[in-house]
């Protein structure tokens, strides 16, 4: 196929964001509706995309190749397995959704001092993160991953220091100071992690040559290149430290509660659903594929870190008085049991990480997006500050309920089954860590029933006595998502057959094969 058909689906929303950004000011209608419409297009380039990728074909399809910086091999190299289309579709999936979720998001207000918020910017920035966070889950060239791994960071910025919510339980004045410290602190930490990926980056061409990720894995493969066991640690580690700010992992996970906590929801959503998974799937795709022996050198701690991130995360979305903040929480709780599954060295739970991926994001997409509709009509993130909402506002309350049980995993929800496939394949090699992070769905019910139980039900409150059921618009947006939640928790095969054959050439680069069954068959 001679069309480059995935620069088209990166190019897309950045031709988009262009061009949203170029609307007059006063256009701010024509420019929510030019953004919406070039996310559709963008899907619909994605969908082209999946049908035209074979499951059973090669490793990585409609691949692209160009010279970019000869003089350093660097090349603008695109191509897409199973587990890379799986999560570019999730992006562009997700997109118009939080488009339409934040349709009023950057309108001019009056907030104390006049405060002019451009929304050609807002929704500009939002098709800008997309386009980079596509060719991340496209780049075979780590130079090029690089490059729009560490780009992302400036528009997120801007997302969440610029367009902050408005709905914390601070004055004007403090609430765009806690905005500046959240972007801050997510800039700061994922730049770290990205320098020290750079200095990897680096070591990883002088002693490859080059920067074509499959012809170093392929060299490593057939040994015509020999790299010392410590020289691969260093740079295994160098890596994964990046991808563990970004994932995120304890103990580098504390910037995302500020995150979530100050961006609007529609932007939580981006940061937690979208662009935190390009660390987990970089993780497969580079960790695992460039640095198998260290990888497997690795696993035990990174298995310990992972465990602690599910077990604390949960605990601490228990305690939480402030709803963005307990689902931020909740994801870093998610996170660990993503990671665990990678690490874990199966094809169930690498399978299971992949799906956790795709079905973390819809469902958190989900439960966000309705309590982002909640907090807009009472202007708090207060769990005390409800209370009864199931009474005046049915159809919210049930989608929020929907959402919250997606998120603890119930069987019939998507994210079950990939919770399921980790427990599985973590409890074949590694039992007690198996067994000890099944505490983690426990508290997940515990954190997800108790929310639930605080805010909708119980007598009305005074204060959510004029909440507002959901709108048209806003049904357009959790709908589609709960619709897709119990279509892949009934049917998850589409999802499966396209990722098992990606996870087998993961498991075949790290030379692991599943552990054999300790039972004995039963005798005829």
């Amino acid at each position: 196929m001679s069309f480059p058909l995935l620069t088209a689906t990166a190019v897309l929303p950045a031709v988009g964001a262009i061009a949203t950004a170029a609307v007059p000011a006063k256009q701010r209608t024509a420019a929510k509706w030019l953004a919406l419409l070039f996310s559709l297009a963008t899907l619909v380039c994605a969908a082209v995309v999946a049908v035209r990728f074979d499951p059973d074909g090669d490793r990585y399809q409609l691949t692209e190749s160009h010279s970019w910086i000869k003089d350093f091999g660097v090349r603008y190299e695109l191509g897409v397995d199973g587990i890379g289309l799986a999560l570019l579709a999730l992006t562009a999936l997700l997109i118009p959704f939080v488009i339409l979720a934040g349709w009023h998001d950057a309108d001019p207000q009056e907030t104390g001092n006049t405060r002019w918020r451009p929304t050609q910017g807002f929704f500009a920035l939002i098709l800008l993160v997309e386009a980079m966070v596509i060719i991340s889950f496209e780049a075979t060239d780590v130079f090029l991953f690089y490059i729009f791994f560490e780009a992302m960071l400036i528009p997120m910025y801007f997302l969440i220091g610029g367009f902050g919510d408005r709905a914390g339980p601070h004055g004007e004045k403090e609430a765009a100071t806690q905005r500046s410290y959240a972007a801050v602190k997510f800039l700061l930490y994922n730049l770290v992690g990205g320098l020290i990926m750079l200095a990897a980056v680096i070591g990883l061409y002088v002693v490859a040559g080059n920067f074509s990720l499959q012809e170093i894995a392929q060299a490593r493969a057939s040994g015509s290149l020999d790299m010392a066991t410590s020289t691969e640690r260093w740079l295994f580690l160098g890596f994964f430290f990046a991808f563990a700010v970004k994932a995120p992992l304890w103990p580098l996970h504390t910037w995302l509660p500020n995150a979530m906590g100050e961006a609007t929801t529609p932007v939580a959503v981006l940061i937690t659903a979208v662009v935190d998974k390009v660390g987990t799937f970089a993780m497969l795709r580079f960790c695992l594929q460039l640095f198998p022996e260290a990888s497997k050198w690795a696993t035990p701690v990174i298995l310990v870190l992972a465990l602690i991130s599910i077990v604390y995360g949960a605990l601490l979305a228990v305690g939480q008085r402030d709803i963005k903040r307990l689902v931020a929480y909740a994801s870093i709780s998610h996170f660990g049991f993503i990671i665990m599954g990678i690490f874990a060295m199966t094809s169930q739970g690498q399978s299971g990480a992949t799906l956790y991926m795709v079905n973390h994001g819809i469902s958190t997409a989900a439960l966000m997006l309705v309590a982002g509709f909640l907090i807009s009509r009472r202007g708090s993130r207060l769990i005390a500050d409800y209370g009864g909402v199931q009474k005046v506002a049915p159809v919210l309350a049930g989608t929020f309920l929907i959402g919250g049980l997606a998120t603890l995993s119930l069987p019939g929800l998507a994210p079950f089954v990939s919770e399921f496939l980790v427990l599985v394949g973590t409890f074949t090699r590694y039992p007690v860590i198996g067994i000890i992070a099944t505490f983690g769905i426990v508290l997940a019910a515990l954190y997800t029933l108790v929310l639930y139980q605080r805010t909708m039900t119980g007598p009305v409150k005074p204060s959510t006595e004029g909440i507002a059921d959901l709108r048209v618009r806003e049904l357009a947006v959790v709908v589609p998502l709960i619709g897709v939640l119990i279509f892949l928790g009934v049917y998850p095969k589409p999802l499966t057959e396209l990722v098992n054959p990606a996870v087998k050439h993961t498991m075949s680069d790290v030379q692991k094969k599943d552990p054999k069954p300790e039972v004995e068959a039963a005798h005829k």
